[in-house]
């Protein structure tokens, strides 16, 4: 399931290298995979509201340098490397949504259930913090579930793009994905 191509292969080499501890890696790295970073942002950004002060670009740079910062992550491959980004990013828009509700006592955000027709939608806000908190209880026990709903949800991947960063098959991303919507649909309904 992961991706052959020497593009790919010289992706995971400058991150080895960084987990090495080569800082002149990441120059190189950066215009290799900047594209599909900004993708992951933009894709995570259309679940968020139209006047959000975030935007796609400052959503990469922050998560990126979250992640080169790190000297204690290593990286076994590119798509361990965005599956990890795509994580860092839905941490960063959680810390915006967070700030926002404190400063606004709630901050008028929609609870929402992730249907199929909720990925790639721009219409409605997400109570961000409330889906972060089943996602971390179902991670608890499913991990791997979370992870198909960081990245079908947060990300915005296919379920194709999916099964190629987890290294499972298309069919697996499919029941994961819909076990993981039905369980937050119900731990949602659940909360006080």
């Amino acid at each position: 399931m992961s991706d052959p191509s020497p593009a790919a292969h010289e992706v995971t080499r400058l991150l080895h290298q960084i987990s090495g501890g080569d800082a002149s890696a990441v120059e190189r790295l950066v215009p290799m995979i900047y594209a599909e970073l900004r993708q992951i942002a933009e894709r995570a950004m259309r679940h968020e509201r139209s006047d959000h002060t975030l935007q796609p670009t400052a959503l990469v740079h922050e998560a990126f340098l979250r992640l080169v910062g790190k000297p204690d992550l290593s990286w076994e491959s590119r798509a361990h490397f965005l599956n990890i980004a795509a994580q860092a990013m839905r941490r960063v828009l959680l810390m915006h949504a967070r700030e926002r509700r404190a400063g606004k006592r709630g901050g008028g955000l929609d609870r929402v259930t992730l249907d199929e027709q909720l990925v790639g939608s721009a219409e409605r806000g997400v109570d961000l913090i409330g889906l972060d908190e089943s996602l971390e209880r179902l991670a608890a026990v499913f991990p791997r579930k979370a992870r198909v709903v960081e990245l079908r949800f947060f990300a915005g991947l296919g379920i194709e793009e999916t099964a190629r960063v987890l290294e499972i098959s298309p069919a697996t991303v499919k029941r994961e994905w819909d076990f993981a919507r039905a369980w937050i649909r119900r731990d949602l309904a659940e909360e006080p």
